[in-house]
């Protein structure tokens, strides 16, 4: 049996502004419940008279960082000065540094390997920097030993060579550490990029987790594979096909260059790479490239409220009927130009498609957007693949005047992470299936830039999510709309409201024109 899961969080690059980190530590467990260590990357001290004064606080014992915090060491020069002992040490009640490289092994077993700095250019290297013989001699010990079955952690302040390319074509997906029909199966791992703490992107610096150090689980349930693993970035094609397998260790005199183990990545890079978490993929594209189905839908197995040829669909509620798609008023809608795009033959979500009815929902989600741009309005959609039948694409007009796109971004992170939910921001033109391959429950939003979030659905997903964070007080302020069975209106109101948005759409609506 299993030990009980450790509890996570991992920072990226705090630069100093350690009070905005640890209140939002404390905002998060006051929600979620207490963590058992935070793991920081990158930059951890700033150099403002500003972030001396907030380190300073910490360091007199006048604030106390709320939870058993783990830093790497020095990323520049400047910041050396704030670490008494290059090999690691306590710099302030509950706050530690790991040191320049080595293996942390907690009370649970939990292994964490670390590498501080950044890669050397020169040797020797300067304090806040790495070099080959760092990574060889973290390395071979732990190679050397037979029973070595890999950390459950690494820790690094820049990116892997072979992961700054693939990282935006989806190396948030598991990947193996073994070739298959070649090797002895072994555990998968995850790569994962944090921002710098409170970066006005907005971009997600705080990861939460959960994790069994692998030395307390069943060995055939460590090597398990998730259907959605791909194979290791690091190793190189060969020109037969097959990987390239790399060596069992290294010696100095086959060290590689300098500048060869990471990439340099300036500001960009807090980074954390971890042995046991569930991820997703991205890939580029110019469009969604969704494989072609037959043009026969498959047919419910009971009555449909949204398949176009049923009857149990209100068809007062329509709004515009293309070939393949039909554009429709949300009963009970967060607000009166909320409509649903859907297929009119039965397809349970976009991944499922056909390819002639991908297309033409491209042609409506279009249309749409240029409706809301004419209206002064960002034009947010969503999907939930969970517990439905029928694919519905909600979109909602948020006015541009009430929040920025970021806004809407951060509400939706924000309230996804108090849930303890994992919303990862994809690349605008990634093509779902490559993620969320048919039959796999997902929700996910697209924001009026193209940018999209998502979540591979576990078990027990809100399913009023996407209109509770839309209705919250951070956006539309409409909180008592959240759920749509407490906005219904009698029939006559909704006919009124669908020919006011037939009316409205009519300018965009291309159905008309076919």
């Amino acid at each position: 049996m299993e030990d009980k899961p450790l509890r996570v969080l991992a920072c990226g690059d705090v630069e100093g502004r350690i009070n905005a980190l640890f209140n939002r530590v404390n905002a998060i467990q006051k929600k979620s419940g207490q963590f058992d260590l935070l793991l920081c990357v990158g930059e951890f001290f700033g150099t403002s008279p500003e972030a001396e004064a907030e380190w300073e606080a910490y360091k007199s014992g006048a604030k106390k960082a709320p939870i058993h915090t783990y830093i790497l060491g020095a990323a520049s020069q400047e910041t050396v000065k704030y670490l008494p002992n290059s090999d690691g040490c306590e710099l302030a009640e509950n706050i530690t540094c790991l040191g320049r490289r080595g293996v942390f092994t907690g009370a649970s077993g939990l292994q964490i390997a670390y590498v501080s700095g950044r890669e050397a250019q020169q040797e020797p290297a300067p304090s806040h920097c790495f070099t080959s013989k760092d990574i060889i001699a973290l390395a071979a010990p732990l190679l050397s030993n037979s029973k070595f079955r890999g950390v459950d952690i690494l820790l690094t302040s820049q990116w892997p060579r072979g992961v700054c390319v693939i990282y935006f074509l989806g190396l948030l997906l598991p990947y193996r550490n073994h070739v298959v029909l070649q090797e002895n199966a072994q555990h998968v791992s995850r790569f994962i990029a944090l921002a710098t703490v409170n970066n006005p992107a907005k971009k997600k610096y705080l990861y939460a987790f959960n994790i069994v150090p692998m030395k307390n689980m069943d060995p055939a349930e460590l090597v398990k594979q998730p259907q959605d693993v791909t194979e290791n970035p690091y190793r190189k094609p060969m020109k037969d096909g097959r990987k390239e397998k790399p060596p069992p260790s290294m010696t100095a005199a086959e060290e590689e260059p300098v500048s060869q183990f990471f990439f340099d990545l300036g500001q960009k890079k807090p980074q954390h790479q971890q042995r046991h978490h569930d991820r997703k993929r991205q890939t580029d594209g110019d469009r969604p490239n969704y494989p072609k189905q037959p043009r026969r839908p498959p047919q419910p197995t009971g009555p449909c409220w949204f398949c176009l040829a049923s009857p149990e669909v209100e068809k007062h509620l329509v709004i515009s009927i293309g070939t393949h798609c039909y554009m429709a008023l949300a009963k009970g809608g967060l607000t009166p130009d909320h409509v649903l795009l859907l297929p009119i033959g039965h397809y349970q979500s976009v991944v499922d498609l056909a390819s002639e009815v991908v297309e033409e929902m491209e042609k409506y989600k279009s249309a749409v957007k240029k409706f809301c741009k004419s209206r002064a309005q960002r034009c947010i959609m969503f999907e939930r693949n969970y517990r439905s039948q029928h694919l519905q694409l909600q979109v909602v007009p948020v006015s541009m005047e009430k929040c920025s796109t970021e806004d809407i971004k951060e509400a939706f992170m924000t309230q996804a992470e108090e849930q303890q939910m994992e919303l990862m921001e994809i690349p605008a033109h990634t093509d779902l299936k490559q993620i969320a391959p048919p039959g796999t429950p997902y929700f996910y939003v697209e924001l009026d830039t193209g940018e999209k979030l998502f979540y591979r659905i576990k078990k027990n997903f809100p399913l009023q999510f996407g209109r509770e964070v839309l209705a919250s007080e951070a956006l539309l302020n409409i909180p008592m709309r959240a759920d749509w069975r407490e906005c219904k209106c009698t029939k006559e109101e909704e006919e009124d409201q669908a020919k006011q948005m037939r009316s409205d759409f009519e300018p965009f609506d291309f159905a008309l024109d076919d």
